[in-house]
């Protein structure tokens, strides 16, 4: 008996197959020759599908919101962004997937995928790589390299895509399995007397792959380009508007969750119950999971910039920074507010609270005349000096610009703007003193933070910690804000924290 195995869309010219019938996810029709019948085989796919779960993704899609006609766009614009004029130039590029990570023995860490690998493939399988190759963005291949079956392994982890459904699955050229890898890349290098191996030597994700490219490299003499990430991360910098769509429903879910934090907190709850709360009320919302560790501190745990013991009790009086974002499907929130403990802001805590929010807001009008994102720091030094001397929060009067922006640094040492997407601080490689343009996302978050041996400040002031943070798109004519669903005015945070959480 001759078995063919065919996907749906290959069929036609064995049966006439209706061009409206789809196939389904979780079986394959193999056509058996001396029968002339197409018989049912199951595929296994280590992923949500659209026939598996067709409350998360829609027909089309690898990963909910994003189909496989993107992914073929996104390697093909890689392509095009690492191949020079030479057409003679042979290019190979290899993106490897993340591991499982455990901590300790058999307990495993939620399980995260290399954000260029998914980017890319749409794959969210450990132990993988995606090799792409070709001379030009119109002549290039994609082979996924995923992992053996494992029949012991799967029942403990679940099923695992195979490499005979790679291209049915995720659109890619074809499939192997990964152990091939080395004899794949050595033929292709071996074929080809130009050639280029492209691999991000910087990030070490999976060291079968790291070895295994260094091996090949080492073994043709060939040289590695272990710039790969930076072409990644420019091309991720401009969201497409399925990325638009999933940041907003990220910033959305996010923005409730604060609004939920806000209505729950009492003085004499802890810093844990409203982590709790934000962790809960975003995967309700949708959301996979927090996008970090947050920020959950109240009163002079707000001058610690990364405090996330989120360990103490609140008290009556306090302010309480929280800085925290959700992960939607791969895409990321980051979200900081402050509001008062008891629902009201005291005088002084309303005076350094609105000098903080002014000048974000200045920031934020100023992405209109999309200036990058070193200028909004610059801008954010003297404004937000000058507008803490105004608000007389420092014990002498200081007017020279110069010392403004001293004081401003000191009082606010981390930067005021950082890139969004797929990370929190996305596209690491990308400067910040590039114009900013349409499709880019980013956040805008002063902060001041006066620690208790400040000498330049009115004793009132000592202590206090407040950080505003949003998270902006540049459109095409303007900006959008992302998080504008999450209150940040004095009076709409003691009108939401007045409601009872009932």
């Amino acid at each position: 008996m001759i078995l063919i195995q065919k996907h749906f869309f290959m069929l036609n010219k064995y049966s006439g197959y209706n061009s409206k019938f789809y196939l389904k996810i979780g079986t394959r029709f193999v056509y058996q020759i001396n029968t002339k019948k197409f018989l049912k085989t199951t595929i296994n796919c280590g992923q949500p599908t659209y026939e598996t779960h067709p409350h998360l993704l829609c027909k089309n899609e690898v990963i909910p919101g994003i189909k496989k006609e993107e992914f073929l766009s996104r390697q093909r614009s890689l392509m095009r962004s690492v191949v020079t004029r030479k057409s003679d130039v042979y290019h190979i590029l290899v993106i490897p997937s993340a591991v499982r990570k455990y901590m300790s023995d058999h307990i495993p860490y939620p399980f995260r995928q290399n954000s260029d690998f998914l980017y890319l493939s749409g794959c969210q399988e450990t132990d993988c790589a995606l090799v792409l190759f070709g001379d030009s963005d119109s002549n290039f291949s994609s082979t996924l390299f995923l992992k053996p079956p494992d029949p012991q392994a799967e029942l403990w982890n679940g099923p695992s895509s195979r490499a005979d459904d790679a291209s049915f699955i995720f659109g890619v050229t074809n499939g192997k399995i990964l152990p091939q890898l080395s004899s794949f890349l050595t033929n292709k290098i071996q074929n080809h007397k130009k050639c280029v191996l492209w691999y991000n030597q910087k990030q070490k994700v999976q060291s079968f792959v790291d070895k295994t490219v260094n091996s090949v490299a080492l073994e043709n003499k060939i040289y590695i380009n272990d710039s790969l990430d930076n072409h990644c991360h420019k091309l991720r910098l401009y969201k497409s508007s399925s990325e638009q769509k999933l940041m907003r429903k990220s910033c959305q879910i996010a923005s409730k969750a604060f609004i939920k934090a806000m209505k729950s907190t009492k003085p004499g709850s802890t810093e844990h119950e409203l982590y709790a709360t934000i962790d809960y009320e975003c995967r309700m919302g949708g959301a996979e999971f927090l996008a970090y560790p947050p920020v959950v501190a109240s009163g002079i745990n707000a001058n610690t910039l990364h405090y996330i013991d989120n360990k103490q009790k609140i008290s009556n009086g306090e302010l309480i920074l929280v800085d925290a974002g959700c992960e939607y499907h791969g895409y990321s929130s980051d979200i900081s507010r402050t509001w008062p403990a008891n629902g009201k802001f005291t005088d002084t805590q309303k005076t350094l609270y609105e000098a903080t929010l002014s000048v974000q807001k200045d920031l934020i009008e100023m992405c209109h005349a999309r200036s990058s994102l070193d200028a909004l720091y610059d801008a954010m030094c003297y404004k937000l000096g000058k507008a803490l001397s105004e608000a007389h929060v420092f014990k002498k009067n200081v007017q020279d610009p110069k010392d403004l922006a001293m004081l401003s640094r000191t009082l606010c040492p981390h930067h005021v703007s950082h890139y969004l997407g797929m990370d929190v601080h996305d596209t690491g490689t990308v400067k910040k003193n590039i114009e900013i343009e349409s499709g880019f996302i980013f956040t805008v978050e002063p902060g001041v933070y006066i620690n208790q041996n400040n000498n330049f400040v009115h004793d009132e002031f000592l202590g206090l910690g407040i950080r505003i943070e949003d998270d902006i798109l540049v459109t095409d004519n303007s900006i959008e804000v992302l998080s504008a669903n999450c209150p940040k005015e004095v009076e709409d945070i003691e009108r939401i924290m007045s409601i009872s959480n009932n």
